[in-house]
């Protein structure tokens, strides 16, 4: 999903989009030059807190887009079993854990192109989900992830 796929001021998802939009998913506004503006890049609703049996799917979908993916950042604590590495796709992926909160996950492309997804609860409410997740892919968007989760009801932190 690109920038162009939202309506410009709409919060919402495009036709078709909102009823495809469940756990597991990830939604990209995918612009691979310096240019980049907005705050964040996408959005990710993983199924779980298994990080191991989440985050290889959402890297296997991003190489596709974006080719080899070298890094991910997270918050340590929002994820059970945090791994060093992963191999995913036959290519070593390094895990980075930090105590930021787990309102996103920053992916490394080469040595250096970062993009920043916000991460939805899993256990967040559809309608909730969908809303976080529009707000993020929006090319306009400002709006930080923590607060786009407060803003649209989507829960917070591994609790919910």
């Amino acid at each position: 999903m690109t920038g162009s796929d939202t309506q410009s001021g709409s919060p919402h998802l495009p036709s078709g989009v909102h009823q495809a939009v469940r756990p597991g998913c990830a939604l990209l506004r995918l612009e691979t030059t310096e240019s980049r503006e907005g705050v964040l890049d996408g959005a990710w609703w993983p199924r779980s807190r298994d990080l191991g049996a989440e985050l290889p799917a959402l890297l296997s979908a991003l190489t596709e887009h974006l080719g080899p993916v070298t890094r991910v950042g997270l918050d340590a604590g929002a994820w059970e079993a945090l791994p060093t590495r992963m191999v995913v796709d036959d290519r070593v992926v390094h895990i980075d854990s930090f105590p930021v909160g787990d309102d996103t996950v920053l992916i490394t492309r080469g040595d250096g192109d970062l993009f920043s997804l916000l991460v939805v609860p899993p256990n967040a409410k559809p309608e909730a989900a969908h809303a976080a997740m529009a707000q993020a892919v929006r090319a306009d968007n400002i709006t930080q992830a923590e607060q786009i989760l407060i803003d649209t009801g989507s829960g917070r932190g591994p609790a919910n």
